[in-house]
């Protein structure tokens, strides 16, 4: 076969027509110098892209730059929002003063508790009166050799103030309330000891009696613990025959304790603008707003202001 009629291997198992070398060897030149343009154009397009992306890449953080400004001019940020929460809250307390503890009784029922010493009343010490307050009378019935009847009452009260870091000052005045109680039923040489609820003297009210045997006589011993709202009511009363004197009747002594409960009640709720003291003593707290239900006393109230005085203490003065 001459070189002019030479074919290529390939084009024929393609199906190509036969070409004469010296014709592909031309095509070759040809393609060579075509691919050299295409590599140069390449080059140049390559050297092109990196400066599209940088424009673009800068147009992107611009606009991104743009939003955040946006974002942050608009104040809804999750950071502001959070700062912008309210701080705890805690409900009010409902009473937010005491009356004189000295005049929380009427004079009649005064008379009745102290027959001999309604003038005695003497207001107990405390550097904050619209907190704590409390009053102690006492009464000697002098029967000369019939011996004598002796009689002691002390009233305290104790209010409670909300506060966001212990609660409101109802849950307050509930947990003091509970350990008063628990304090009158535990108390030191009790005897015969009973605890009853009292109906119509505040939001909740116990009574709780016990004999108490001492060298200057038999003492009966009524305590009387009492909430209203945010104040705590503690009525101590006690009564004794001393010398040969008969010994008083408890059911008398607890029915006139819890008549001084009553009243105290009302008494508060009428320093506060919630109601009216009744002047026969027969009145209850019942008409008193009802705060809602809702944590431990401070420390500094954990101390019963009512235990001022004892029954012995008082009757060894007198006796």
């Amino acid at each position: 076969m001459s070189e002019g009629t030479m074919q290529r291997p390939a084009h024929r198992d393609l199906g190509a027509p036969p070409t004469p070398f010296r014709q592909w060897g031309s095509d070759e030149r040809d393609l060579r110098e075509r691919r050299a343009k295409s590599r140069g154009r390449a080059l140049v397009c390559a050297a092109v892209v990196p400066a599209v992306l940088v424009v673009a890449g800068c147009s992107s953080d611009s606009g991104s730059d743009n939003a955040g400004s946006q974002s942050g001019s608009s104040g809804s940020s999750p950071e502001a929002s959070a700062s912008a929460s309210p701080s705890p809250t805690v409900q009010a307390a409902v009473y937010s003063s005491l009356p004189k503890p000295c005049a929380v009784v009427s004079k009649k029922t005064l008379e009745d508790l102290v027959p001999k010493g309604t003038k005695s009343g003497k207001e107990g010490s405390s550097g904050d009166t619209a907190t704590r307050a409390g009053c102690s009378w006492n009464s000697l019935d002098n029967n000369g050799v019939k011996g004598s009847q002796f009689r002691w009452l002390n009233i305290s009260m104790l209010r409670f103030e909300s506060d966001t870091s212990r609660g409101s000052g109802d849950k307050q005045a509930q947990a003091y309330y509970a350990k008063q109680v628990q304090d009158a039923q535990s108390a030191e040489g009790a005897k015969n000891a009973k605890s009853k609820q009292l109906a119509g003297a505040g939001d909740e009210a116990t009574t709780v009696t016990y004999d108490l045997k001492k060298k200057e006589g038999s003492f009966k011993q009524q305590t009387v613990v009492t909430r209203a709202e945010n104040v705590v009511i503690t009525v101590d009363y006690n009564g004794a025959g001393l010398a040969g004197e008969k010994t008083p009747s408890a059911a008398t002594l607890t029915k006139l304790a819890e008549k001084a409960a009553k009243e105290t009640v009302a008494a508060v709720a009428e320093a506060n603008g919630k109601g009216k003291a009744d002047d026969g003593g027969d009145s209850s707290a019942d008409s008193s707003p009802s705060a809602s239900k809702s944590a431990a006393p401070s420390k500094s109230s954990s101390k019963s202001p009512s235990k001022s005085a004892s029954p012995s203490e008082s009757a060894t003065k007198k006796s």
